[in-house]
């Protein structure tokens, strides 16, 4: 592994994995000592706006995208802009009072309305969606459909190919998903699928004890005692599959909703990208999808970005291929 302290309780880092040790930073940083470190509002000895943008830009890449160089999450993976969430019209006070006055009672409650709802419902987090293109990745798609421990385990997966994109052998854990893509994972390479030696061994010796004990059900003239067996059956076990849930993987046990996963055959769908609405982000994120550490990260890339990108680049990533032809 690149960094073998991803873990370190002292940096308090979020990961993407079920790890117990990156459980106990997601909580430090959630409920524990380490959540003032984040509230830059309400600090005695408040930061820096530089130092602020640098902590929340640490944090976000911890867990979105540690894997990734950092220049090349700056060029390929931020977006140029965020969603606009602004309401299309401006349905101010004064427009209403006029409709009102010009005797247009109807288009006045239909607009008085709509601003009503618009102010009760706020704007929608789309901050979050500055990582929709490493939600992409097929490495943190693995990972998001409960197929690996964590991310690291899901590249490991592509790079030794026992992962298929759309049928077809695939080693490359840097592509990015267009809607409609279909992932399959080797069941024999999924850890928590598999048995332990132990349990192996101790299968093999009931299974052995269950046919000697048939054996001495029969009497002395060699036929077979009716009496019942109240033993399972070795072979009816060896046919169930094995499943052993790691520890304290419960908090991340969920799907998001651009995915469909099917369990019975370790597959997973891209159905699309990642997207917000008012009180609610489809992208998983351990801090805030509105709050200061989304914002103030969204803030320190804004003013660091390449401005260029290739158009040849650009056309090699799945759902750009008009750009081939420019």
């Amino acid at each position: 592994m690149r960094d073998l302290k991803i873990y370190d309780f002292r940096r308090a880092l979020p990961r993407m994995s079920w790890a117990p040790q990156n459980l106990y930073n997601l909580w430090q940083r959630s409920l524990g000592q380490r959540k003032d470190e984040t509230d830059f509002g309400s600090r005695a000895t408040p930061t820096s706006i530089f130092q602020q943008r640098w902590i929340a830009k640490t944090l976000v890449r911890a867990y979105h995208g540690d894997f990734i160089n950092e220049g090349v999450f700056k060029r390929w993976y931020i977006p140029d802009t965020l969603p606009d969430v602004r309401p299309r019209k401006d349905l101010s006070q004064q427009s209403i009072s006029l409709k009102r006055w010009s005797r247009k009672d109807d288009a006045a409650g239909k607009e008085e309305k709509q601003r009503d709802e618009n102010n009760q419902k706020g704007f929608a987090p789309v901050g979050s969606l500055m990582f929709a293109e490493v939600e992409r990745r097929i490495d943190v798609i693995i990972f998001r459909a409960c197929m690996a421990r964590s991310v690291y385990d899901a590249r490991r997966l592509v790079i030794h190919g026992k992962v298929l994109l759309n049928g077809k052998k695939h080693t490359a854990a840097n592509t990015r998903l267009a809607p409609g893509d279909m992932v399959t994972v080797d069941p024999a390479a999924i850890p928590f699928l598999q048995r332990p030696v132990r349990a192996k061994a101790k299968e093999t010796s009931d299974a052995k004890a269950s046919s000697e004990s048939e054996s001495s059900e029969t009497d002395e003239s060699g036929v077979f005692s009716t009496k019942p067996i109240l033993k399972e059956d070795s072979k009816y076990k060896q046919t169930q599959t094995y499943f052993k849930l790691p520890s304290y993987a419960a908090p991340f046990i969920f799907i998001p909703a651009y995915l469909e996963v099917s369990f019975a055959t370790c597959s997973a769908i891209y159905l699309r990208h990642p997207t917000a609405r008012p009180g609610y982000s489809e992208l998983p994120t351990p801090y805030a999808a509105d709050g200061e550490i989304i914002d103030a990260a969204w803030e320190w890339y804004v003013h660091r970005r390449p401005r260029i990108r290739s158009k040849r680049r650009l056309a090699r990533e799945p759902g750009n291929r008009q750009l081939a032809d420019l």
